[in-house]
């Protein structure tokens, strides 16, 4: 008989994910877990899916704002592409509760249209897995540019009728913020090609970094928090590849082996920084690291606000950050 013994959980994510030590992942129902609580819909906001891998089976969700919506005088409105978070194991395009609510807001009141992408999770699909379908979705997003240019003939009809390709602006929350960087910096460098449609600007909502050497938010974290350090760590140590440091290119964008951001042209940003966020000075780290780079940079700070807290719950801070959100999409041109 062999020493063999059946594989046994190494890494058990808040019961929804478990990875084995053979490789295999089991997956729960992450919504019976935590299901989401139940939200207004916004007057007017309407959504629907689109395939925009079907390779992979990948969707993308459209919002837009209510026909009374002001567009640019001729009914066109910017685009602003959302990345959920998650740490890059959970979450979902088309979660609901305040995330969905969120996202139709964002379509209202900015006004805009919002497409949140879905993307492979780890550690099924380990990173740079999720980096991959960004750019799989902006490639589509550039052909559905192109056909509106040509005459939109066969463009999705919303994106038709309503999409302002030159003001595109990638958004996201946690890793979200996290994938968006990457995006951003992949147009940035010519990696990605995105004409006819422009990149205008980036928004990281409570961005998900990493690195190896602790920083003082991380060392002496604040109570009652949504993101621990130890949580931060596990879903790294399950999305990165394996073997993978926290100095991975994909979780620290400063480490050694990361690109070059200095010649990178890289579109104003917008950082969205929690103060009880055990991430809080990777976050504001990172935008003063873009401003002495000479990078357009706007900090927006939350002192009183946890880790994602604008898809955990709404308040006043959520109407803040609509405000910022607003003027950040309204004035970058």
């Amino acid at each position: 008989m062999s020493g063999d013994t059946a594989p046994h959980v190494v890494e058990d994510l808040l019961g929804i994910v478990q990875l084995l030590s053979d490789g295999s992942v089991v997956r729960g129902d992450e919504a019976a877990h935590t299901p989401p609580a139940p939200f207004p819909d916004v007057p007017g906001v309407q959504w629907k899916d689109a395939v925009y891998d079907s390779t992979r089976g990948l969707k993308v969700r459209v919002y837009r704002p209510p026909v009374s919506a002001a567009g640019d005088g001729q009914g066109k409105l910017p685009v602003l592409v959302h990345f959920h978070g998650g740490g890059y194991c959970i979450g979902s395009y088309n979660d609901l509760g305040v995330a969905h609510y969120l996202r139709q807001r964002q379509a209202a009141d900015l006004p805009a249209l919002v497409l949140s992408v879905q993307y492979r999770l780890a550690p099924e699909h380990r990173l740079p897995a999720a980096i991959d379908d960004g750019a799989t979705f902006l490639a589509w997003l550039r052909g559905q540019a192109s056909l509106v240019a040509g005459g939109g003939g066969d463009a999705d009809p919303w994106l038709a009728e309503s999409a302002d390709f030159s003001r595109t602006f990638l958004s996201g929350v946690s890793a979200g913020a996290n994938l968006t960087h990457h995006l951003a910096v992949k147009v940035g460098s010519g990696q990605i090609d995105l004409a006819p449609a422009r990149l205008a600007g980036y928004i990281l909502l409570s961005a998900y970094f990493g690195g190896v050497e602790r920083v003082a938010s991380e060392s002496n974290p604040p109570d009652d928090v949504s993101l621990t350090v130890e949580m931060s760590d596990q879903l790294w140590r399950m999305a990165l590849p394996v073997g993978a440091t926290r100095d991975h290119p994909l979780a620290n964008p400063f480490a050694p082996g990361s690109p070059d951001l200095g010649p990178v042209a890289l579109p104003p940003a917008l950082v969205e920084a929690p103060g009880r966020d055990v991430l809080r000075d990777r976050v504001v780290g990172y935008a003063a690291r873009l401003k002495e780079m000479g990078k357009a940079v706007e900090v927006a700070e939350f002192e009183g606000e946890q880790h994602g807290f604008s898809v955990l719950r709404w308040g006043e801070p959520n109407e803040e950050l609509i405000r910022i959100l607003k003027r950040f999409v309204c004035q970058t041109k």
